[in-house]
């Protein structure tokens, strides 16, 4: 599977460009699936519902069905957290897994960048980070995107997995 990075500091515009990333390529005929790393505790059930009370009650997993999405949930307990590389292994194949966050881990990457969050940028020490997306112009030595250039930077990305 091919696998490609959006990385960037907390309001760099990661996810939005994310969003727009899975639009256009599926637009284009591509299937795309997601990976999403959170640096907080999450939850994604709520704590009046059934999956919740089997979570909660002691269950290490709980798959939860519908006609129209099914999701597994693994409670993590103590245990050590997932690397990319293990979650990867869980997802169907797809012509593209866009990444969001895992900025430490070697694959492929675009940085989001917003200069009104006044953070520097990460590309010039990360050899993995083959492009910046901004919304300021930026002379680097690797190719430097508008931040909503979609188009763009998804002809980038294609290009970089051979799609």
């Amino acid at each position: 599977m091919n696998i490609y990075g959006v990385v960037g500091y907390k309001n760099a515009g990661k996810t939005g460009l994310m969003e727009r990333l899975v639009t256009e390529i599926t637009r284009r005929g591509f299937t795309v699936s997601t990976l999403k790393h959170a640096h907080h505790s999450f939850d994604v059930d709520q704590p009046e519902k059934d999956s919740y009370r089997h979570r909660t009650a002691g269950a290490h997993q709980v798959l939860l069905a519908s006609r129209a999405r099914w999701a597994l949930m693994t409670e993590m307990r103590d245990a050590d957290e997932p690397t990319l590389a293990d979650l990867l292994t869980r997802l169907d194949p797809v012509d593209l897994i866009l990444v969001e966050g895992y900025k430490r881990d070697i694959h492929p990457k675009v940085e989001a960048h917003r200069a009104e969050t006044g953070n520097p940028l990460i590309a010039p020490n990360d050899p993995t980070i083959r492009a910046v997306a901004s919304d300021t112009a930026l002379t680097l030595d690797q190719p430097v995107f508008d931040l909503n250039d979609t188009d763009a930077i998804a002809d980038f990305i294609l290009a970089e997995v051979g799609l």
